[in-house]
């Protein structure tokens, strides 16, 4: 299975200057069969799994030497380790945190070695190390798989490379058009899980990929005991359960349950923020860039990080999406704008953490919101993403009017077209307009 970060390993692996690597998102995001990819261009690979080999935390205690540390694994694992010519992998590394300190002692003492790590929930690892390295070690950031990521995964190569292509000078042909809306609506069904697009990529099976996302989202959920001493696990699944509830609109920790401390609800929150699980879409004034000098931090909305855990938490109508001969169930509710919002996330920059901004005017009869607002260069970007072909999109156009901005652009289920100075983007090309320096 292609993954876009590959080519980013591809990169670290060859760079001479290459610093230790650490590969960050949530559970089950594709990490560990990524970096073991990327192993099969050494001529061997040493992997240090912390959950499976629990013993091996002892080789960490006391000095962090590298050479002193290689010595045991080497003898316990019966690898030899090699400079250049092996891939040292330390695979959920946070249940390990003295390994997490030694990293930056691998980078001053060992150059030459590549070394990565992964793990999840490494946010809470490392927040509790003094000193973790900087410059000495550099991260990636890892999502499910993208719209464009799947359809190669399905064997849809071309329609992929075809979508990459595509633009309002070159738009897709209309045939093609809707084939690819009809993969895009199983894709808004299943979500970008490995494990569940494997599923469908083998059997086709929706019926079964939903059982596994059920699975994944079970799994989750027990995860939640882990933070026990931070927060009770029952605010954790009530925030969680919330944030597919209350997608597309503002998030409201009152909504969440009136009845539970708004301080326990907002640390909850920010777990699972800080876990890969939920991302924010903060308000800004968007007056000009850079659009995070101007958020408001107590007004944002919230993306679950799936769009098939969404589906499986709002208790989608598999029946009724399996026989629908058109968009209808993509339109219902916020799951277009998820979907744009998860493709900008996921086609990123993999070495930093994106930020999503909305702009909304709540105002005496007139009330007015943006769903996206992106920057292109230097130029404010206002991005609305409408369900089906309708839509006046008069938020837009005053937005336009009150900023004296010259272009905006709608995302739909329409071919690309435009209408004056709003541009119209199929939905399958949203991953198109992330920002990519």
């Amino acid at each position: 299975m292609k993954r876009t970060i590959d080519e980013e390993l591809r990169k670290w692996r060859f760079d001479p200057q290459h610093r230790v690597l650490l590969v960050r998102g949530a559970r089950q995001v594709g990490k560990t069969y990524s970096i073991r990819t990327l192993a099969q261009s050494f001529e061997n690979l040493l992997e240090v799994n912390f959950e499976e080999h629990e013993e091996v935390k002892a080789f960490f205690n006391g000095a962090l030497s590298p050479e002193g540390i290689l010595e045991k694994l080497t003898a316990y694992f019966g690898v030899q380790v090699h400079q250049g010519k092996t891939l040292l992998f330390f695979d959920e590394v946070q249940a390990c945190p003295n390994c997490l300190r030694s990293l930056r002692f691998f980078y001053e003492k060992m150059p030459g070695l590549h070394v990565a790590a992964a793990g999840s929930l490494l946010e809470f690892a490392i927040s509790e190390i003094p000193s973790f390295g900087v410059g000495r070690i550099a991260s990636l950031c890892m999502y499910p798989l993208s719209f464009f990521e799947f359809l190669q995964a399905i064997g849809m190569e071309q329609l992929a490379t075809l979508i990459s292509g595509s633009s309002t000078e070159n738009p897709v042909d209309p045939v093609l058009h809707r084939k690819i809306l009809d993969h895009l609506r199983v894709y808004c069904a299943i979500g970008g899980m490995p494990v569940v697009v494997e599923h469908y990529r083998i059997s086709r099976d929706i019926r079964k990929c939903q059982q596994t996302l059920d699975e994944i989202i079970l799994g989750l959920r027990d995860d939640f005991s882990k933070y026990r001493k931070r927060i009770p696990p029952q605010r954790l699944n009530e925030v969680f359960e919330s944030t597919a509830l209350q997608a597309g609109c503002k998030f409201k920790y009152t909504t969440v349950n009136p009845d539970s401390m708004h301080n326990e609800l907002k640390k909850a929150l920010e777990l699972l923020v800080r876990a890969g699980l939920v991302y924010r879409i903060f308000h800004t004034d968007a007056r000009g860039v850079p659009l995070g000098a101007q958020v408001n931090p107590r007004r944002f909305k919230v993306l679950l990080f799936d769009i098939g855990i969404y589906q499986r938490l709002v208790h989608l109508d598999i029946p009724a999406y399996l026989v629908s001969s058109d968009m209808t169930l993509i339109n219902k509710g916020p799951v277009a704008e998820l979907f744009c919002g998860l493709e900008w996330v996921a086609n990123s920059p993999a070495h930093r953490q994106p930020q999503l901004f909305y702009w909304h005017r709540e105002a005496r009869n007139s009330n007015a919101e943006v769903d996206y607002v992106i920057q292109q260069g230097n130029a404010v970007v206002p991005v609305e993403v409408k369900a089906g072909v309708r839509g006046t999109m008069q938020s837009m156009r005053l937005f336009l009017t009150e900023r004296n901005l010259q272009r905006g652009i709608r995302v739909s289920h329409e071919n690309y077209s435009s209408y004056g100075a709003i541009e119209t983007v199929p939905l399958y090309a949203a991953g198109n307009l992330a920002e990519t320096a």
